[in-house]
């Protein structure tokens, strides 16, 4: 039975530079990287050397500790860098892409648990399938009781799903038929209740949830917690919608095609809309003269959450949107004084702007480290049943038993997104959050 979840705690941080619905013309990259940094947690091992050939769907590396979680390479081409950093530490491998990709053929057949897992693993497919607790990728020898889909992104300039999987319904259908042969337990998909979604309108074999409120209401970690929470011991499994299509599209055609649909957002971009790229492209091939003039900062991701990268970088792994705001390098003069800075966007109400027009915010975090003392302000956009006040303190002191009773098993670094901007000590709390998460893997796993 379908549980509906509203959600009051949160806020919607309107931006500047909404991608308009439509495609832009942009061309092919020359170079894809893989980094092993946009895989949290895996150490890997190379299983290609500069100059060797591969085909779409080629391993590249694998990780260290589980030899059948592998990373393949998004197109075909030569490898033609291995970048390393201190003590040797992968940091990308890099591929010259063909001028036409050549694929890998994978195994398709479903009729076991054990053949869909071999194909998703030897594919490269497998890193979509991610794990709660802990956000990290899912061992593929465990055990989910449920598998969750968050086809609602309520974060800042997200994608619009429904035009981004446009005609992909029976890849989403596909996928959801994999997906159904690794747990025993239910697929839940979450969807916006306030605009009905049309691809996942005819979807079956899930339990669907209207989802409905402000951001982090889009969150897969706010939906588990509100549908079914995870507790010690327990695993559940997470997939976004894009990956659920390369999913479904691999059982189809047998070729791992790792495409995906990218909005280009942020007041920064001249003309923000779509482009279709592959997984690891060029930064600079999809901005190229999109981006207006001045300092800016661009982020893999969205403004939250996103991974600040420069325009000779690359695309992340996991990542459907790019984001351009302009650099905070400014300070405002009387910054405290609500009536001379109308314009200025605030949670508190500090300012008497209003909450509901667009905002060109700059990346500047108007103020800076101060003491984390207990203020009721995390609570007002935190939706889970939980103390995040007393979790993020639990975790500075290292305090594990304290953990676990103030509920790390739920949670992931994207749930304090929120509450690191409002919050007046301007501490990094998403790293406090993935930090305490690393503890508790080498602690109780």
């Amino acid at each position: 039975m379908s549980k509906d979840i509203r959600i009051k705690r949160g806020v919607n941080i309107k931006l500047v530079g909404q991608a308009e619905m439509m495609f832009a013309d942009v061309a092919k990259s020359k170079i894809y990287s893989l980094s092993p940094d946009n895989f949290h947690g895996i150490t890997p091992k190379l299983a290609v050397r500069a100059g060797d050939k591969v085909k779409a769907g080629d391993t590249l590396f694998y990780s260290k500790h589980n030899d059948k979680i592998k990373f393949t390479s998004p197109v075909s081409g030569e490898v033609s860098e291995i970048v390393r950093g201190a003590k040797r530490k992968i940091l990308e491998v890099k591929v010259l892409a063909d001028a036409d990709t050549t694929y890998k053929e994978f195994d398709t057949k479903m009729s076991s648990k054990e053949e869909v897992i071999e194909t998703l693993t030897e594919s490269g497919a497998w890193v979509f399938v991610k794990q709660r607790p802990y956000d990290v990728i899912a061992n593929p020898s465990d055990k989910p009781k449920a598998i969750f889909i968050s086809a609602y992104n309520s974060a800042p300039l997200a994608a619009n799903l429904d035009f981004a999987l446009q005609g992909k319904e029976e890849s989403l259908q596909k996928g959801i038929d994999v997906l159904s042969k690794l747990t025993r337990g239910k697929i839940h998909l979450s969807v916006d209740g306030s605009n009905p979604s049309k691809v996942f309108s005819n979807i079956t074999g899930v339990e669907k949830h209207n989802v409905t409120g402000p951001h982090p209401a889009g969150n897969v970690g706010v939906q588990i917690h509100h549908i079914d929470p995870v507790n010690k011991g327990e695993r559940v499994w997470v997939v976004a919608p894009q990956d659920l299509a390369i999913i479904g599209d691999l059982f189809i055609t047998g070729k791992f095609n790792a495409e995906r649909v990218v909005a280009i957002t942020g007041s920064e971009v001249s003309k923000p809309q779509y482009v279709k790229t592959i997984a690891g492209s060029s930064i600079d091939v999809l901005l190229k003269g999109n981006l207006k003039e001045g300092d800016k900062r661009i982020i893999s991701g969205n403004a939250l959450t996103g991974t600040k990268i420069t325009d000779k970088g690359y695309l992340g792994f996991y990542d459907n949107q790019i984001t351009v705001l302009p650099e905070g390098k400014t300070h405002r003069f009387f910054g405290w004084v609500p009536w001379l800075y109308n314009n200025i966007f605030s949670i508190a109400g500090s300012s008497f702007a209003s909450k509901d027009k667009e905002y060109a915010l700059n990346t500047n975090k108007n103020g800076e480290v101060r003491g984390f003392v207990v203020t009721g302000e995390m609570e007002k956009v935190f939706p889970f049943d939980i103390y995040p006040m007393y979790l993020v303190k639990s975790i500075m002191y290292n305090d594990i038993g304290e953990m676990e009773m103030q509920g790390i098993y739920e949670v992931a670094p994207e749930d304090f997104a929120l509450a690191e901007v409002i919050n007046t000590s301007k501490i990094d709390i998403q790293k406090i959050v993935r930090d305490g998460l690393d503890v508790m893997i080498e602690e109780v796993g």
